[in-house]
């Protein structure tokens, strides 16, 4: 049977109440049969009606005596060998008669707590006569348990109650983050919780709109991807379906079938770099992606990467400036290659002829710096904090038809990140970027 958080708190309050309220009676009863007693109290209490009874006249000692009774006091005034009161034997009275004080004294054996006690007090008057009192303090201990109950019974109601109002206060914004959670979970992500809690139930909501927020920022990535995905498939698709029906069905004269046959070999190609990609990129973003870090010299690797590329830099007459340094580092060699070879052919496809490439490494005791500055057009400052993001081509025109697809940035930036590496950006509009790759030494 499934239990409400409201009826847990409840139950668990009233046990404790219970518990405690037992192991009070346990250990006052405990401490009761140990430490205290009421001899002291009767013994003061007796001695002062024995005086109050040695200064009032003997004729009017039974008033007094009755006065007394009201009060569950009883007393009789006794001499040696008259009759005995309360049930008492010679026994029991005789250390009246033997003792040699007046000091009271009780008369029965009993000891402990008891409601019920008989003391006498000997040779009240310096006649010889001895006082005995019966003390029954039973029905006020009984009224005042009895007060003592009630009392606690009330304690136990209120704080009931009180204790329901407070499970209100904690069960209602779970309830409402449960209620927000399943409407979640049908798709809703636009879904948020107002509040003006400061508490923690106030930080868990704040938590909850968040990551609510993060969701749909996700979902709308994800769709945003799947737009694009289906976009940069669909184009060469249709590219590659209408160059081959126009050919099969001679629409395009047979000299100039080559052109078009070429067209559609560079499309296949453009599929094919976007499925490498879209691979290269689910794999880094799993948590599985071969990662085998080596020590190898980075300045070895850079000058390796541009020369692979010369016939790009060359076709546009551009010149290389290289400012590079041995320097060891450790890292995935072929992860950061991927790296290198994306930033350098970006610098090279947005550079304009006859334009200069600088790579710069600084080297210091904590990390090394690599520069990456090209003198072409530059990115406008709107785009830059989108540069990194997939699919997103500042020029795509211009991208399109150089091969480009938007996921190289993309695919570097999560190298670097899986390297606990920096990469940054910066560029000014007509003059140039610059891409800086931090690695810790």
């Amino acid at each position: 049977m499934k239990k409400s958080l409201r009826v847990r708190i409840v139950s668990t309050f009233i046990i404790i109440v219970l518990a405690s309220l037992f192991l009070s009676f346990g250990i006052t009863s405990l401490f009761s049969e140990r430490k205290v007693t009421l001899e002291q109290q009767f013994l003061t209490i007796t001695g002062d009606i024995a005086t109050l009874l040695d200064l009032t006249d003997p004729d009017q000692r039974d008033k007094v005596m009755d006065i007394l009774s009201d009060y569950h006091i009883y007393g009789a005034v006794i001499k040696e060998g008259s009759e005995l009161p309360f049930s008492l034997t010679e026994t029991k009275v005789s250390p009246l008669f033997q003792s040699t004080t007046s000091e009271p004294l009780f008369l029965d054996i009993e000891k402990g707590p008891n409601p019920v006690r008989l003391i006498g007090v000997p040779n009240i008057d310096n006649s010889g006569s001895s006082l005995i009192l019966k003390m029954d303090f039973t029905g006020f201990l009984e009224i005042m348990q009895r007060i003592l109950l009630v009392g606690l019974f009330i304690v136990l109601l209120i704080g009931s109650f009180l204790i329901l109002l407070a499970a209100h206060y904690i069960v209602e914004p779970v309830k409402r983050l449960t209620s927000a959670a399943k409407e979640m979970a049908t798709g809703n992500l636009t879904v948020r919780l107002k509040h003006k809690k400061k508490d923690e139930f106030g930080e868990l909501m704040d938590s909850f709109n968040h990551m609510a927020s993060e969701l749909q920022k996700i979902d709308k990535m994800r769709e945003d991807f799947v737009s694009n995905v289906s976009h940069e498939i669909q184009s060469p698709i249709t590219s590659i379906r209408g160059f081959t029906v126009a050919i099969r069905d001679g629409i395009i004269p047979a000299d100039r079938q080559k052109e078009h046959l070429e067209i559609i070999y560079q499309e296949t190609l453009r599929l094919s770099k976007l499925s490498d990609h879209l691979l290269r990129l689910a794999s880094l973003d799993s948590e599985h992606h071969p990662y085998h870090p080596v020590k190898y010299r980075l300045d070895e690797q850079l000058r390796r990467v541009i020369l692979v590329a010369e016939p790009l830099w060359t076709e546009k007459n551009l010149d290389i400036e290289l400012d590079l340094q041995a320097c060891p580092v450790k890292a995935d060699h072929d992860l950061f290659e991927q790296v290198w070879q994306n930033l350098i052919n970006n610098a090279i496809k947005y550079s304009d002829e006859d334009g200069v490439i600088e790579v710069i490494m600084e080297v210091n005791d904590l990390a090394v710096r690599v520069h990456i500055t090209d003198t072409g057009k530059g990115i406008p400052e709107i785009d830059l904090p989108h540069i990194f993001d997939r699919f997103y081509m500042v020029d795509k025109a211009r991208s399109q038809s150089d091969g480009g697809n938007g996921l190289g940035l993309s695919i570097a930036r999560k190298i670097v990140e899986l390297h606990d590496c920096k990469i940054e950006v910066k560029s000014t509009e007509g003059k140039g970027t610059c891409f800086t790759v931090s690695i810790p030494l």
